[in-house]
């Protein structure tokens, strides 16, 4: 037996969910609720280690570079999952924020956990990334065994890049392979083992804040609206008029107005109601504040 595996928390038998197959459907559901709820504060403990994180994030994204995610199995998922929510919700290029799970994009939908064990996929990942000093390489392992993850993030760090371990256990293997290590203690499985259940939603919530948090400091938000969103769709083009509307205290035609002269493009929108301004000298002002609207609007408001 292992006895780096043998000795990991998220492989111990949960002592309160033994009787799990003897339960009726609400016993069982309610003794996998009680065991969700720990996992927010497990998160909480590791804000420290979080905060680091983000601000190396934002330090990357700011001076041009990118962020990749690698996983492999469950955690794999959870990283292709958050970067692909950022493109819709902060309108950014795909590739700026990328999710990268071991056995490629199949591996998504059909389980190829043996991939996981491969390390010189790792090192080719980043090879084939075109990972540079001025990347940040995530890798996500609830164990923090997966040789795929740990060859990823040795590789980016000879090569320079930032490195970010999310992982579930204490002391693990990413320690020595990272520059910050985000390690929530979720404690046991309700079923022994099945860490994408509160390992995964760890995982998540960790995920949502180094994401959503680097975005908010890069200014992708102006209060907690996401402005900087596509009017891709339906749904979009509604949520940014009342966006505008809600930024500016404008009417309905007047947000639709100012969108479509924007080009769909809400922040821009926001900006030329809020100072007066036309598109090109809106999206001037914009550029010289590094896109944050906020600090674009208390710029240039006084000029009007």
């Amino acid at each position: 037996m292992d006895e780096y595996l043998s000795g990991l928390t998220t492989e111990e038998i949960n002592e309160k969910t033994q009787t799990i197959d003897e339960c009726s459907t609400e016993q069982m559901l309610r003794m996998m609720n009680e065991q969700d709820a720990l996992v927010p504060a497990a998160v909480g403990a590791e804000i420290p280690q979080i905060v680091k994180a983000v601000d190396i994030l934002h330090q990357v994204l700011r001076n041009g570079g990118r962020m990749l995610y690698v996983g492999a199995g469950s955690s794999g998922r959870l990283g292709v999952l958050d970067a692909s929510e950022c493109p819709p919700t902060f309108g950014i290029d795909p590739m700026l924020v990328q999710g990268h799970i071991a056995g490629g994009d199949g591996a998504l939908r059909t389980a190829v956990e043996g991939f996981e064990d491969n390390a010189e996929e790792g090192v080719a990942l980043i090879e084939r990334c075109g990972v540079t000093a001025k990347d940040a390489v995530i890798g996500i392992t609830a164990s923090g065994s997966a040789q795929f993850v740990i060859a990823c993030l040795k590789k980016a760090k000879e090569i320079g890049a930032a490195t970010i371990g999310v992982v579930n256990n204490k002391n693990s293997k990413l320690v020595a392979v990272t520059d910050v290590c985000i390690a929530p203690v979720v404690g046991p499985e309700v079923i022994m083992g099945s860490t994408r259940l509160k390992a995964g939603t760890a995982q998540k919530l960790v995920l949502n804040m180094l994401t959503t948090g680097t975005m908010v400091k890069l200014g992708k938000t102006y209060n907690n609206l996401m402005v900087d969103m596509k009017a891709s769709n339906i749904k979009l083009y509604d949520r940014s008029v009342r966006i505008i509307r809600i930024a500016t205290g404008v009417d309905e035609s007047t947000a639709i107005a100012h969108l479509e002269k924007a080009s769909m493009n809400c922040k821009l929108a926001i900006m030329m109601i809020k100072t007066g301004m036309e598109v090109k000298e809106a999206i001037d002002a914009l550029e010289q504040c590094e896109g944050s609207l906020k600090r674009a609007i208390r710029t240039f408001q006084k000029v009007v």
